[in-house]
């Protein structure tokens, strides 16, 4: 699957847009793509990341927010692949620069929405 150019959706991205959108499709989404996106989101807020990674991770989660997309969110099942691709991508691109403290708050956010063998699915993310 090619990539989007989801930088040009860096001005989709606005705080509580993505909050909307994460609780909104939470469960549809899965617990993978809602980890990434959480994962993104904090390091955003982090003051130890470059500014060249805090734009692609903008670009990102403009994308997810985005209800124009490559693959239309409301297709059952394969809307939201899409996303899920984009987020991983960016999400290995910034993975050095991910504080455990992060992956920990992404991780105790998620436990609002999914029950822990869902959880579990988030172990390999990354790997």
């Amino acid at each position: 699957m090619e990539l989007p150019d989801f930088m040009s959706y860096a001005n989709k991205f606005s705080q509580s847009d993505f909050v909307d959108k994460i609780s909104r499709v939470a469960k549809r989404a899965g617990s993978k793509l809602v980890y990434a996106a959480l994962i993104l989101y904090y390091t955003l807020q982090s003051d130890k990341i470059s500014v060249k990674n805090k734009a692609v991770i903008i670009g990102a989660l403009g994308y997810l927010i985005s209800p124009i997309d490559v693959v239309p969110d409301a297709i059952p099942i394969v809307g939201l692949g899409d996303d899920l691709a984009v987020l991983l991508y960016v999400l290995k691109t910034v993975w050095t620069d991910v504080d455990p403290s992060i992956k920990e708050q992404a991780r105790s956010k998620l436990a609002q929405w999914f029950d822990e063998d869902e959880i579990h699915e988030i172990d390999d993310l990354v790997s």
